[in-house]
């Protein structure tokens, strides 16, 4: 079941057929934390994960996902606003939306990574990690730019 909530002229929405995977292809593969990212693994991601498509009338201007399993854990991942939307209140809204999002109430933890935006976060109630020397990682650098 698809939701979708509007704000102004814009317009956020966890329709999936609505996402425009070249706009989102277009932003990620530039980002800081996906570089080079095929746009195969992009639609994967996508079909895995619980998306939300901000639009200005028909254009996609941002987008946000989860991966979650809607009953203890999420991530969130791919959060993105184009520049010329930024200023307007739209992060603060599109959080608002997904923490408040029916199917991802009640988990036991929430997580995502940022370079630059702790003060968004820091307002949905995101913390850095309590106890560090509980969580590992594989990390591999830069995997999209590998040939």
């Amino acid at each position: 079941m698809t939701k979708t909530f509007i704000k102004g002229n814009y317009t956020l929405s966890t329709d999936k057929t609505k996402l425009d995977l070249d706009a989102i292809h277009h932003y990620l593969t530039r980002s800081y934390w996906s570089t080079g990212i095929p746009k195969e693994v992009i639609a994967g991601a996508i079909e895995g994960s619980l998306c939300f498509g901000l639009y200005h009338e028909q254009e996609q201007v941002g987008f946000a996902r989860v991966i979650t399993d809607t009953s203890t854990f999420a991530y969130l991942a791919d959060v993105y606003i184009l520049k010329p939307h930024r200023g307007q209140g739209l992060s603060r809204w599109m959080m608002e939306v997904i923490m408040n999002y029916p199917s991802l109430q009640g988990l036991r933890r929430w997580m995502l990574a940022t370079k630059d935006a702790h003060g968004l976060y820091k307002k949905f109630g995101f913390t850095p990690l309590e106890k560090v020397e509980l969580f590992m990682e594989i990390s591999v650098p830069n995997i999209y730019l590998q040939e």
